[in-house]
């Protein structure tokens, strides 16, 4: 059974491994991975730039069975992860089945079965050492195709009239550097950003890291622009200040490790689970702790750039873990009373390197347009940063959009009438009755991260491919809340979604069972734990012996990580409080069917 696995990026690989490894008598699956650059990572390794780093945790990321040193920092830079990722292919014979310089161009329907004909340019060098190729067509029968080439390929660019005035060197006169736009899978060092006046055109993280990349490069002047607004965090907590008396930490939790399991993703009732109730809760002791902690509801220490109150929280954005830009952005807005700073006070983390003296990066709503002269125009309203924006003459010399990546699929066949991953109705993996073509990879988490989903969806994919799926599936409850206008409808919890596919698959480890098989330590690592992969591989399809010691181990130094203070607050406490919750929707549930009613 030939598997062809469209990319070589952490999504393609794991789905590489998890067919290798499903492979049997009755199902020979046969994999080959198909890359069109010249090496593995994908956007990891062909879209990254200097001093970028990965904002999920390496306890997260990391694939269930390949993990990383306990003394290993928490978050790797992307070169570290790319050479996580050529270990990890190293490490389970993985390379053999990949062929690099292979472009798919198109994928059609057989005439002849149910399978799939991939049709794909291999380019070989002409001349070793010279930019010679020889382009060669090829195809592929396949049973099954997986696509794997991930969410950040296609830059979107927006178009913004006037831009083409930003171009026009008579606008910068004063300028010793020409005029430039591009988008920031472009961007690759600071000194494309030394010494000018730059505007960012979005505000998820890489705007964030791009903005802090300016103000370390010595740009002239530094704009982020914003649509809507955004939720910062920092990737980990960092120290605070109650009455004067500094609370350190000498290793920061990860933020995306702190999401307890029990009664909030594990053991949730239906009714529960579909009214999102657990997520608004959160939200709404997280903004109190947040306010009395570091003064403000919109983000922890965000003081500017706040999302409207109807879509602030959990339920409906991604979190921005970029944290960098921060005290930056803060500098003009960040107004406390002394006594309340006295009170608490969150402590940004260190600089890597003296920041500029009184630099501010100014936040802006998108421009509307350019005037002839440079001149942004923008959107007017009554956001904070408008009033102080629209006092201010900005003409940039420099405008990168980090407006994000759109899905494209050209190379589906459009007479075959494949699905895209919004068609996808079978837990955003496949659609009914179209099961021989995935799409792993193509959901984006909250808070969380891509590549232990992408594993997930891989073990979900081979097992409704065996037939180990009981269908009907339940009801999905793990999609991130979205208006009708929104832009990326993709977004899902990252425990909801991966919980989901754990229960599908019969992986997801019943209280009773841990506790017998692997004692008191595992069972309160998975109660009070985020939700970690290798959890779901301690029983069911895909238990492998490696998991126990990783969670006695590795996951359990999260949770030690909290102190007895964090593990009451931010586990015990709601853990007991979704309980309740869980409990009285069981009872009610059962009185519900006692009488005849229908849940």
């Amino acid at each position: 059974m030939k598997v062809v696995i469209v990319g070589a990026g952490p999504s393609g690989l794991v789905t590489c491994k998890t067919f290798l490894e499903a492979a049997n008598p009755d199902f020979p699956f046969e994999p080959i991975i198909l890359e069109q650059e010249g090496d593995i990572g994908g956007t990891f390794r062909y879209r990254s730039y200097e001093y970028s780093n990965l904002v999920s945790s390496k306890q997260l990321t990391s694939f269930s069975d390949f993990r990383l040193p306990l003394s290993h920092p928490d978050h790797l830079t992307l070169q570290e992860y790319v050479k996580y990722l050529e270990d990890y292919a190293s490490a389970f014979q993985l390379k053999r089945r990949i062929q690099l310089n292979c472009r798919v161009i198109n994928i059609r329907r057989s005439s002849s079965g149910p399978g799939h004909i991939v049709s794909f340019v291999r380019r070989r060098f002409l001349r070793l050492g010279e930019q010679e190729w020889e382009e060669t067509p090829e195809t592929i029968s396949a049973d099954y195709v997986a696509l794997c080439a991930g969410l950040h390929v296609t830059p979107a660019i927006p178009k913004v009239q006037g831009l083409e005035h930003i171009l026009d060197s008579a606008n910068h006169g004063d300028s010793e550097y020409p005029p430039s736009v591009f988008h920031s899978a472009e961007y690759k060092e600071r000194s494309q950003l030394t010494g000018r006046r730059v505007m960012i055109l979005g505000s998820g993280e890489t705007g964030m890291d791009l903005a802090y990349e300016a103000v370390k490069a010595g740009a002239k002047q530094v704009v982020m622009c914003s649509r809507s607004g955004f939720l910062s965090f920092p990737k980990a907590l960092n120290d605070f200040q109650i009455f004067g008396i500094k609370f350190e930490s000498k290793t920061p939790v990860p933020i995306d490790t702190l999401i307890t399991n029990l009664a909030e993703t594990a053991y949730v009732h239906p009714w529960v689970a579909q009214s999102h109730v657990r997520w608004f809760i959160s939200d709404f002791v997280i903004k109190r702790v947040l306010w009395l902690l570091t003064g403000t509801q919109a983000g922890c220490n965000q003081w500017i750039g706040e999302l409207e109150q109807k879509r602030l929280g959990r339920a409906y954005v991604f979190l921005n873990k970029s944290h960098k830009a921060m005290p930056y952005l803060n500098r003009p807005y960040r107004h406390r009373k002394w006594y309340l700073e006295y009170l608490s006070r969150y402590v940004d983390p260190p600089e890597d390197s003296p920041p500029q003296t009184n630099f501010a990066i100014e936040l802006a709503p998108f421009p509307t347009h350019f005037l002839k002269n440079g001149q942004a125009v923008f959107t007017p309203g009554n956001r904070k940063d408008y009033l102080r924006i629209s006092q201010m003459d900005i003409r940039p010399d420099t405008v990168i959009f980090a407006t994000g990546y759109t899905q494209c699929f050209n190379y589906l066949d459009k007479e075959s009438s494949y699905p895209s991953p919004h068609d996808a109705d079978v837990r955003n993996i496949t659609r009914s009755g179209d099961e021989n073509l995935a799409f792993i990879g193509y959901v984006r988490p909250g808070v969380g991260a891509i590549p232990p989903l992408a594993e997930m969806q891989a073990f979900f994919w081979v097992s409704l491919i065996k037939g180990q799926v009981k269908l009907p599936l339940s009801t999905p409850h793990y999609h991130l809340l979205t208006s009708e206008d929104a832009r990326i409808k993709y977004g899902v919890d990252h425990s909801a979604y991966a919980s989901t596919l754990a229960n599908d698959i019969e992986a997801a480890p019943g209280l009773l069972e841990l506790w017998w098989k692997y004692g008191v330590k595992v069972l309160l690592c998975y109660c009070f734990g985020a939700a970690f992969t290798p959890f779901y591989r301690l029983v069911g399809p895909f238990q492998v012996n490696s998991a126990v010691g990783i969670v006695r181990t590795e996951l359990w130094e999260t949770i030690t990580r909290r102190g007895i203070l964090g593990n009451i607050f931010m586990g015990l406490v709601p853990m007991i409080f979704y309980l309740t919750l869980n409990l009285g929707a069981y009872s009610l549930s059962f009185i519900w069917n006692s009488v005849g009613g229908l849940v």
